[in-house]
């Protein structure tokens, strides 16, 4: 049984973002592994899907953005097929919200602005590391490293031209919740373009 079996039934509001804000706090307050984390998936050109974990670095009306090497696998297929699925597990909560919709790349003032806030360390591995590509072994990672260390060693970091964030824009946003005897709770906020006004539906668990 679920420790939220007390609590109330979702009631849906006119747009899922308060909702996803309010739990995305909680989960920030309460999991304590990696709250930001979260599932993407992505398509290759034969339409094969790719998922991996990511970190959410931005959420808000537009989207929800994370940032990459375009020259990784995602990148890659993002740029053929810019469209996407994310799915965040709260796991000591019990709490799961999926989205889907199209991608977009932020833009170059915002990739700048985050880059900046990022540890030295990352920022060199940024440059080092070709993201996704086959290497010879982990020395070849460590001498990339060291070659950037050293160029940067006195001076900041700056944005790789191969580095940058993606966005997420949902056209589709559920909320799900454990309930118990697994009779668990879901909410879907739709809509058919990204400035057009969003329906709900409870759905069957």
């Amino acid at each position: 049984m679920s420790a939220e079996s007390g609590d109330k039934e979702l009631k849906p509001s006119g747009e899922p973002f308060e909702l996803f804000r309010e739990w995305f706090a909680e989960a920030k307050a309460r999991e304590p592994n990696d709250p930001d984390a979260m599932a993407l998936a992505t398509a290759d050109p034969s339409g094969l899907p790719d998922v991996r974990m990511v970190l959410l670095k931005h959420a808000d009306h537009e989207g929800f953005v994370f940032y990459t090497n375009l020259e990784s696998a995602k990148g890659d297929e993002l740029a053929v097929n810019p469209q996407a699925s994310l799915c965040f597990h709260w796991k000591s909560l019990r709490r799961q919200v999926r989205v889907r919709g199209p991608v977009s790349r932020v833009s170059e003032a915002e990739a700048d602005a985050y880059f900046a806030t990022r540890a030295k360390d990352s920022q060199i591995g940024a440059w080092a590391s070709r993201q996704s590509r086959a290497m010879e072994g982990r020395f070849a990672l460590e001498m990339e490293v060291a070659r950037y260390a050293a160029k940067y060693a006195l001076t900041h970091v700056p944005r790789p031209p191969h580095w940058s964030g993606f966005r997420v824009q949902p056209l589709q946003i559920e909320f799900w919740r454990d309930r118990p005897f697994r009779l668990h709770e879901r909410i879907r906020y739709l809509r058919s373009t990204l400035d057009g006004p969003w329906t709900t539906e409870h759905l069957f668990p």
